[in-house]
């Protein structure tokens, strides 16, 4: 893959490259500061394939600028260049926006929706004491196309507040997602929500306005069959009616999820989440006349697809470690590995519409013979 990207840069492939970037995007380095100055590099064109071609490249900031001096683009040095990358960071990030944005995906699993993964992935700088970076990253079924893409400090939470929805999408999200203000924003925007539920940090009601209790019923399952309850909960002042979908463990399953729960908080964990990992507990606004139990806990497991796009990111992309030691620069060189992925998800997606010149075509085409065909 880093071999492909760095292929393209030196190539006369570079005009299909800028052709799946966003329609401004030349326009918005300036507008975000990355050319405040033109000394050395003289357009956004060249500032691009520099950056590109020392992260998507795998090239050190050395082996970056010889090249470009060889090939004519820039003279500058190893410093002047890792400055222009940390300058660039808003400006990168406004292009990964524009790439997702833009895409218009295929309407969904059923009724025209917009069925959403949502997931959160941590990278760091190398060093005991480096910066930890958080990566909010939303892909579409059943393509697994990326949709949304935002890098935080490791402060960033992971809450669904931050993921741009809109009316008939479906969010599916882990239990790092199972929060109450998340929940109601996107609920609020007349989405609807697919979520681990996360115990007694989201509580809830019955439908009479008392405390739900949930191991209580939990209990009352019987082996491999789903139960469903309907539940109420708050937040701020609104109330929100939701379901909850819930079956049992194999005994292998659970007896895996306890131990894992011991060795993450030893003695200290308590009997009922203990007994909670016995089962998997799935929160959803979608009613279950349409959706029923078995369908929306069948959904739930699409959820560990975005699983395989991280793997793809830290094994192919190098975005596990960051390989810069500053804020600014680290933060830059992860967002210019973000839209390396973005630009080679869209150049397979093209791909795989085969033509026999193997490109996207850059503009209209004339009939031959027939004057004027093209206007």
């Amino acid at each position: 893959m880093i071999a492909l990207m760095r292929d393209e840069l030196f190539s006369a492939d570079w005009d299909v490259v800028k052709r799946l970037l966003p329609d401004d995007w030349e326009a918005s380095a300036r507008q975000c500061g990355a050319l405040r100055r033109s000394r050395n590099v003289a357009n956004a064109e060249t500032l691009l394939r520099l950056i590109l071609l020392h992260v998507a490249g795998g090239l050190s900031l050395r082996q970056t600028v010889v090249r470009a001096e060889v090939f004519g683009w820039a003279k500058l040095s190893d410093v002047a260049l890792l400055k222009r990358l940390r300058a660039s960071a808003n400006w990168l990030e406004a292009l990964c926006w524009g790439m997702w944005s833009r895409w218009n995906w295929p309407a969904g699993l059923a009724q025209g929706r917009r069925w959403r993964i949502v997931d959160a992935t941590t990278a760091q700088e190398p060093g005991a004491t480096g910066i930890d970076w958080r990566v909010h990253y939303v892909v579409g079924l059943p393509s697994l196309a990326c949709e949304f893409v935002s890098v935080t400090s490791f402060r960033g939470a992971e809450t669904l507040c931050r993921i741009p929805v809109r009316a008939g999408d479906v969010l599916l999200a882990d239990r790092g997602y199972s929060h109450r203000a998340g929940v109601d924003w996107v609920l609020s925007q007349k989405a609807d929500v697919i979520v681990r539920h996360n115990g007694p940090s989201f509580p809830l009601l019955d439908r009479q306005g008392q405390a739900f209790d949930l191991l209580g019923s939990l209990r009352r399952l019987r082996q491999h069959e789903p139960g469903t309850w309907p539940v109420v909960f708050e937040h701020q002042p609104q109330s929100w009616a939701v379901w909850l979908h819930a079956v049992r463990k194999s005994a292998a399953a659970a007896e895996h999820a306890q131990a894992a729960l011991r060795k993450e908080h030893g003695a200290s964990v308590s009997a009922p989440t203990l007994e909670l990992a016995e089962y998997v507990v799935v929160l959803t606004s979608l009613d279950p006349r349409v959706m029923p139990a078995l369908a929306v806990l069948g959904l739930y497991r699409g959820r560990w697809q975005i699983e395989l796009v991280f793997k793809r990111l830290k094994s192919l992309l190098g975005v596990g470690e960051l390989a810069k030691y500053d804020a600014d620069s680290a933060k830059a060189w992860l967002q210019a590995k973000l839209l390396t992925a973005l630009l080679l998800e869209r150049l397979e997606r093209e791909a795989f519409l085969f033509s026999p010149w193997g490109y996207p075509l850059l503009g209209e085409v004339a009939l031959a013979g027939v004057p004027g065909s093209a206007g």
